[in-house]
């Protein structure tokens, strides 16, 4: 997958590459740790946090937490002008994985309520794990 790099509101930098690049090789949502693991340059993790706060901000990436309060990170698909993640995600508890659902989530809150942000997680068994039962 292409990201854009000139949606960068910011000077580019090799950790902000090889970040990008771990994400955009990524088929599902990653947390900062196996992000880490993934980097072949030596990048501290102040700043691999930093740096995927920076781009969640930009609106490149979506943070997900988990009901855990865990943190995983996902590249921004379809999200040209409005920075849209009214979706689900699913977090497997057998293989520790987040993936985003393509399932809009509809709700209505109470009046005098205004949502400004959402996190939607669904937690059971991805469909490879949920195979070898």
């Amino acid at each position: 997958m292409q990201i854009n790099r000139i949606s960068m509101k910011r000077r580019n930098t090799p950790a902000k590459e090889a970040i990008l690049n771990v994400l955009s090789k990524a088929d599902k949502a990653m947390s900062q740790d196996a992000i880490e693991e993934k980097i072949t340059i030596d990048i501290n993790r102040a700043t691999i946090y930093r740096v995927l706060n920076r781009f969640c901000d930009d609106g490149i990436l979506h943070k997900i937490i988990a009901e855990s309060g865990k943190q995983y990170f996902a590249i921004c698909l379809d999200c040209k002008e409005k920075h849209n993640h009214n979706h689900f995600h699913f977090r497997c508890t057998k293989c520790d994985t987040i993936e985003c659902l393509p399932v809009e989530v509809n709700f209505s809150a109470p009046d005098g309520y205004l949502v400004t942000d959402m996190n939607c997680v669904l937690t059971g068994l991805c469909k490879e794990c949920s195979t070898f039962l």
